[in-house]
């Protein structure tokens, strides 16, 4: 696998990947912006080029998307997580301090991306532990309660799903949604051990989540919606 790092006017650092696996040209745009095109040996310099233009748009209409589900933190800012407080605070060294259930983050300068990248990377890994907590005993609590049962459980920082079901029923949940209020996040677990049972969204998948969520499967499908642009 051959690697190229150069800057593109509108769109910023695009890493160009020569896959001798690659099949298509295929581009992925981060969570911080910055695109990966992979491309097969067979592939020119000039198509691949030619390819990133003609899909320009759609990478800034992605990097938008990732700007704004981003959180500004500022200086004197807190963030309550299930089972945490965040602290930010305006500090001559930058260091990172914890007691119990409360974080304080201490930095210099709040202004700059690569400190707004550091604050996120800091909530990730709060979410991440508590997903790995929280999110693998409340699963097993609602397939027991309404006759699932499924193979595995992971926990991931997907950036395209909130969750997902695999043919040998495992499951695997997006750490993200432990920004989602309670209500949600059990239904993205219903969602799932439906999919045990039911590998499509036809009406017959419809049906029994709506028996088990009180006849609000819709609603509470649009309420998720709302909160970004993964999908299930």
């Amino acid at each position: 696998m051959a690697n190229k790092v150069v800057q593109l006017q509108q769109i910023g650092t695009v890493t160009f990947s020569q896959n001798k696996r690659s099949r298509h040209i295929k581009i992925s745009v981060k969570p911080d912006k910055t695109v990966l095109v992979s491309y097969p040996f067979f592939v020119s310099g000039k198509e691949v080029a030619a390819f990133v233009e003609k899909n320009a748009e759609w990478i800034k209409q992605q990097q938008n998307k990732f700007e704004k589900r981003k959180k500004h933190i500022e200086a004197g800012t807190s963030i309550k997580t299930k089972l945490h407080t965040i602290y930010f605070y305006e500090s001559e060294s930058n260091k990172v301090t914890e007691k119990n259930d409360e974080i304080n983050v201490y930095m210099s300068d709040f202004n700059s991306d690569k400190a707004q990248n550091y604050f996120e990377s800091i909530l990730t890994q709060v979410y991440r532990y508590e997903a790995k907590k929280l999110l693998p005993q409340r699963l097993h609590q609602l397939a027991g309660e309404h006759g699932f049962s499924y193979s595995k459980v992971s926990i991931r920082d997907n950036r395209r799903n909130w969750g997902s079901c695999s043919s040998q029923n495992n499951i695997s949940l997006n750490l993200q949604m432990m920004k989602l209020p309670d209500e949600l996040i059990d239904y993205i677990l219903l969602h799932e051990l439906v999919h045990t049972k039911i590998k499509n969204h036809g009406p017959e998948f419809w049906e029994m989540l709506n028996s088990i969520t009180n006849g609000k499967a819709k609603l509470l499908a649009s309420m998720v919606k709302k909160h970004s642009t993964y999908t299930l």
